[in-house]
């Protein structure tokens, strides 16, 4: 099965730019923000030529291309960036819409694509980039989650599905991923054993994943 990594964040927090180092040779971006990458070149990297970038807020046409990335041996990581782009261009799109079943349709649109990514294949890496919220109880306690449109998403608990969860934040001037947090649902991959803050670069933490994984031998 697949490895599923979600990267949380407030916008500029560097989500995007973290994947500046993934190898676009393999590597698939479908662009759900419909905004592009924002490193220097990045066009040359990835666009319809190279066969590995596709723009799309659409459920089902995100679903679709998942499907094809995975008989697409070639291709290691897959990214969708973000979901917060399927969640709000569909809820727009059904704007006119009344009724519990709209929200209902949502939700389970946007679980049945992070879901389906825990039965791609070996070898793959599915990173889903997503909006953070940070919400505060009575008793001033802040907790920061992934941001879902409607109650149905907040009980699945999309982080669930996810074996890692990095928390992108600007820190002391420095752009970097917490990996666990008392105050949010960052959580690392590796049992605990990652540092609770690193570098913000997907590919490095991938790597780091890899050896704990004994896919690729330590030094």
């Amino acid at each position: 099965m697949a490895q599923v990594i979600g990267v949380m964040g407030e916008s500029g927090s560097g989500k995007t730019t973290s994947l500046r180092n993934l190898d676009p040779a393999s590597t698939y971006i479908i662009d759900c923000d419909k905004k592009g990458l924002n490193w220097r070149g990045w066009r040359a990297q990835y666009n319809r030529d190279a066969k590995n970038y596709f723009v799309s807020d659409d459920p089902q046409m995100t679903l679709a291309c998942m499907k094809t990335i995975n008989s697409t041996e070639r291709v290691k990581t897959v990214v969708v960036d973000t979901l917060n782009g399927i969640m709000v261009a569909d809820e727009r799109r059904r704007k006119d819409e009344k009724g519990y079943d709209k929200w209902q349709d949502l939700a389970w649109a946007v679980y049945d694509i992070v879901d389906y990514a825990l039965t791609m294949r070996d070898g793959l890496t599915v990173v889903f980039t997503a909006h953070s919220q940070t919400e505060r109880d009575e008793s001033g306690y802040m907790f920061t989650r992934i941001k879902t449109s409607g109650k149905k998403l907040d009980k699945i608990v999309l982080e669930s599905k996810m074996r890692a969860v990095l928390h992108a934040q600007r820190l002391d001037g420095e752009y970097v991923f917490t990996t666990r947090s008392d105050h949010s649902t960052a959580k690392d991959g590796m049992e605990g054993t990652a540092p609770e803050r690193v570098p913000n670069d997907v590919a490095a933490y991938i790597g780091m994943m890899e050896e704990f994984d004994g896919v690729v031998p330590s030094d």
